[in-house]
């Protein structure tokens, strides 16, 4: 009999995969928050924070993992001949990243296209690629960047779009608070850059 893995399983699956920070890195992170709970003028012994520093250091070790990861451990080999040369465009990637400026989150999606020339990657492979880039310190501009070219680099397409719309917390939790703002950036290289027509298909197909 087959056993079937539920979603809640898998994702346990890949957390239990991911590349660790190791132990001594670990205790470093969480005697850094147990000193910034103290900054703050809490009680680290307080029944609620007992297990904080623990759980804390381990939620941002995950959320960092993309620096433990590189682009041929998520691509394995996961590449394939095709013949076909229109646009492929994976839309509504969900992404959680960390602002670099101020350590909160920004929450978004990511749209990613591209034009074969003879391989295609796997269709997760693209979501993947996009978290190994936000599961680090960012900023949302080289963010769109390093995902138009870290596609550009393994496939050799004839171009490549990216566009990156999200949510700062940094904007709507602290300094001017503006709760309904977000940002959209964009990244075209080849032929979306240099074709007005391929460009403008992109962008149609965004909208649908």
């Amino acid at each position: 009999m087959q056993n079937h893995e539920t979603e809640l399983e898998a994702a346990e699956r890949r957390i239990r995969n991911l590349p660790r920070c190791g132990a001594a890195k670990l205790a470093s992170m969480e005697q850094s928050y147990l000193e910034l709970l103290q900054a703050i003028g809490e009680d680290p012994q307080r029944e609620g924070l007992l297990k904080t520093p623990s759980r804390a250091a381990r939620a941002f070790e995950f959320l960092t993992n993309g620096y433990r990861q590189s682009l041929d451990d998520v691509v394995n080999g996961a590449i394939f001949e095709s013949d076909t040369s229109e646009i492929i465009l994976v839309k509504d990637i969900e992404l959680y990243s960390m602002c670099e400026h101020h350590l909160l989150p920004f929450i978004g999606r990511a749209h990613v296209a591209y034009i074969p020339q003879g391989k295609v990657i796997g269709l997760s492979k693209v979501a993947r690629l996009v978290d190994v880039f936000a599961r680090r310190l960012q900023i949302q501009e080289n963010l769109t960047m390093q995902i138009a070219d870290a596609l550009m680099k393994t496939l050799h397409p004839a171009g490549v779009g990216v566009v990156v719309e999200a949510k700062h917390l940094c904007m709507m939790m602290r300094g001017v608070e503006k709760q309904n703002s977000s940002m959209t950036t964009s990244c075209l290289l080849g032929s979306f850059k240099e074709d007005a027509r391929t460009r403008s298909e992109f962008f149609s197909l965004l909208k649908e």
